[in-house]
């Protein structure tokens, strides 16, 4: 059974029951006080009930294993884990036996994900799931109150750059803002290691390629700004709290999904408008839509198609295990997570038509607003530092394994479509 916790400040089934009652009531008729004192009784014996079904939930003030450390264990917060990401991370940490919180709204996460974990690491003080907004400053310092956490691996954030220009208020919330709730809540019950999910986009268009970690950071939209904002926090408060231990992973296009087929990219249908390169392959190569938008051919690049560093999923949440196993107090390290290999959008396409072996329509539109035109990383530090290397470096193998997913997915985590297995 799912261990599903929902922040909430009252019982649903407890909530405070009004005494009933008459205005000018005369306390000096006995009938009368007689009711009145009947009516106290009984909501009184209402409350006592309730106070008992609550003590006799397993989940109400009784310790558990994931509110206690334990020697030995490590209890990672993984925010956003019912996301693409955060779920890959989630399940790389349940096999490498952590133990793990989930905290997510739900907002662009799929529960069917964590319900999937859940199945497959069924046993107790494993894995737990709550339902919570970071944005909600109380629930999270109720969370870190009532759990011990030994790290925080933050993923949770919206994550389109086309869309942060269009809701810039949005992102600058989401991202910096709600990070700041988390920091304080660590900084208050003495969580001391964070691995920070950044991205790439706090570089913008740099002027020279590959990105090093000293390139210097001048995002070009909300979605790279508001990151670098929460960097900016990050670092400033690293200084201040000579405890933390502090890794932030800078990745580049995150694409692919589990080898095993356990989990894939299952974004809500309103944002595949927004979405990957990859799910709108996929979309295009099922029928969902007509075909695939590429958006501007007139980048300054070999074939005038955008030229990005597509990174396997599998590869990603290896790279935040190592950072998790490498992090010490006092010590911030930044790394960029790449292939330091740029592919461009026309190779991605002739890559996902292979891996699908459908010949999808490709139409070709003017620029998105806030893309850029090149980005590739050099990953020699996190080699060297962190003894990391991209493995999934085949374009048209990633893209295969995560097409088998999408195949029996068409609804996302929906049902699964039997004929195509």
């Amino acid at each position: 059974m799912l261990n599903f916790t929902r922040i909430r400040t009252q019982s649903r089934n407890c909530r405070s029951l009004p005494l009933a009652g008459k205005e000018g009531m005369d306390y000096s008729d006995p009938k009368k006080k007689g009711n009145a004192i009947g009516k106290v009784l009984v909501a009184a014996g209402l409350v006592t009930f309730c106070l008992v079904m609550m003590k006799q939930s397993p989940t109400f003030n009784t310790p558990t294993q994931f509110s206690h450390h334990e020697p030995g264990v490590t209890h990672v917060l993984v925010t956003g884990g019912a996301g693409y990401i955060g779920s890959h991370a989630a399940l790389r940490l349940l096999k490498d036996s952590y133990r793990v919180t989930i905290v997510d709204n739900l907002s662009r996460g799929n529960l069917a994900a964590v319900k999937i974990l859940q199945q497959l690491f069924p046993e107790p003080g494993r894995l737990q799931f709550i339902y919570a907004d970071l944005g909600d400053g109380a629930a999270v310092n109720r969370i870190f109150s009532e759990n011990a956490f030994d790290a925080v691996m933050h993923f949770a954030a919206v994550a389109y750059v086309g869309e942060s220009t269009l809701d810039p208020l949005r992102y600058y919330h989401n991202i910096t803002s709600n990070t700041l709730v988390v920091l304080k809540a660590m900084v208050l019950h003495g969580v001391h290691t964070l691995i920070y999910s950044s991205t790439c986009a706090t570089y913008g268009e740099p002027e020279k390629m590959p990105i090093t970690e000293e390139t210097p950071q001048m995002p070009i939209n909300p979605y790279g700004k508001a990151k670098k904002m929460a960097e900016d926090i990050i670092l400033d408060l690293s200084k201040q709290k000579p405890a933390l231990a502090v890794m932030i992973l800078r990745y580049f296009n995150v694409i692919g999904s589990d080898p095993e087929g356990r989990l894939g990219e299952a974004p809500r249908p309103e944002l595949r408008e927004q979405g990957r390169i990859s799910g709108a392959c996929f979309d295009a190569a099922r029928g969902i839509i007509p075909g695939l938008k590429v958006r501007g051919t007139d980048y300054k690049t070999p074939d005038g198609t955008c030229v990005r560093d597509y990174i396997d999923v599998t590869d990603l949440v290896d790279a935040h295990v190592k950072a998790l196993e490498k992090a010490k107090p006092g010590k911030v390290g930044i790394y960029n997570v790449g292939t330091g290999k740029g592919r461009s959008v026309k190779e991605f396409v002739a890559a996902c038509k292979k891996a699908t072996g459908v010949d999808i329509k490709v139409e070709y539109l003017p620029r998105r607003p806030g893309d850029y035109a090149e980005v590739y990383s050099d990953p020699r530090k996190i080699r060297q530092e962190l003894n990391w290397t991209a493995r999934y470096t085949d374009l048209e193998e990633s893209l295969r394994i995560a097409w088998r997913w999408q195949k029996v997915h068409r609804n996302g985590y929906g049902p699964v479509l039997a004929a195509a297995i």
